[in-house]
């Protein structure tokens, strides 16, 4: 059974995870883009922020696009706390004492390089790292990469 999960869950459930950063248009998203890329429908993928941009970072979306994952046609959107109750795994960006914690769940907190305002060179090294933690984190939950 998936480590991360509820006690409750059964061993054919999808674990849930939500990324969170502070405007949810670079980090947390190449996060969720990765994660949906790499584990498929093995696992339900959210992401949010405490202050949501208007749009998500074009360079970030730009870097994802040279490794064929098309994050463009997301959106920058508020976390819920139906969504940090639904997670199984929470992880967070650099939002801090803002971002929600609740009895249960499974936290990390990624340090990362903000891409906001940097050249895309920054970008892929962030996305690249991005990569890494995802391809770790997957390997913690058991699930395959289906990519």
């Amino acid at each position: 059974m998936n480590p991360a999960a509820d006690p409750g869950r059964t061993p054919g459930d999808r674990p849930a995870v939500l990324f969170l950063c502070v405007h949810n248009a670079g980090r947390s998203q190449m996060a969720a883009g990765w994660l949906r890329h790499l584990a498929g429908d093995a696992v339900d993928v959210y992401s949010g922020g405490s202050e949501p941009a208007g749009s998500v970072n074009p360079v970030a979306v730009a870097a994802m696009a040279e490794v064929d994952i098309d994050i463009a046609a997301e959106l920058p959107r508020p976390w819920t706390d139906e969504v940090v109750r639904a997670a199984d795994v929470v992880i967070t960006m650099g939002c801090g004492d803002v971002c929600p914690v609740y009895p249960g769940k499974r936290y990390e907190d990624w340090e990362l390089t903000d891409p906001a305002g940097r050249p895309i060179e920054v970008v892929r090294r962030v996305r690249d790292d991005i990569e890494q933690r995802v391809r770790t984190l997957m390997a913690s939950l058991d699930l395959p990469a289906s990519a």
